[in-house]
């Protein structure tokens, strides 16, 4: 089992090894939208948008691999102070009975407009916009199976642990 949680983990390992560029070239697109802008007096709604895309795909891509990583979100209010054994308690709950079961009803409720989305290749947010609204859509279930991949790899771990 621990290869599968591997080969999962590696997964968003190479998810986040290409989607980490994408910081880089969001600064320099908002860097060359600023320098256009106030000393050309140069606009361009397709760069502002790409900028919106970059973002979106780098958060909503690499969330799998924060989970792994373990810079998630965590509200530790018990968490923090609990014993090892009830931390992965915690984890084992939190993964099956919180986590899978949202991005479960994310992708469900998502899908039909992810579907819509392609069937008419849905154009710009703005007009002069990138003519690609379908495949920023498609990040939320991309998002969700990347999330559950890792939430699994992580589940496969905490349940290899014998109880103590």
């Amino acid at each position: 089992m621990e290869h599968l949680a591997n080969a999962l983990d590696k997964v968003n390992m190479g998810v986040a090894y290409v989607v980490r560029w994408l910081a880089l070239a969001m600064m320099l697109v908002q860097f060359t939208i600023v320098v256009g802008r106030y000393a050309f007096g140069a606009n361009s709604i397709a760069l502002q948008e790409s900028v919106l895309y970059m973002h979106a795909g780098l958060f909503m891509l690499a969330a799998g691999y924060t989970l792994l990583v373990d810079k998630h979100v965590r509200v530790d209010v018990f968490y923090a102070k609990a014993t090892p054994e009830v931390r992965r308690r915690i984890d084992i709950f939190g993964h099956l009975f919180l986590l899978m079961p949202s991005m479960i009803a994310l992708i469900y409720w998502s899908w039909p407009s992810v579907r819509n989305s392609w069937a008419i290749l849905e154009g710009p947010i703005s007009v002069g916009g990138i003519e690609a609204v379908f495949l920023l859509k498609s990040l939320i279930p991309a998002f969700s199976v990347l999330v559950m991949l890792q939430s699994l790899a992580l589940l496969i771990r905490l349940l290899a642990v014998k109880e103590t």
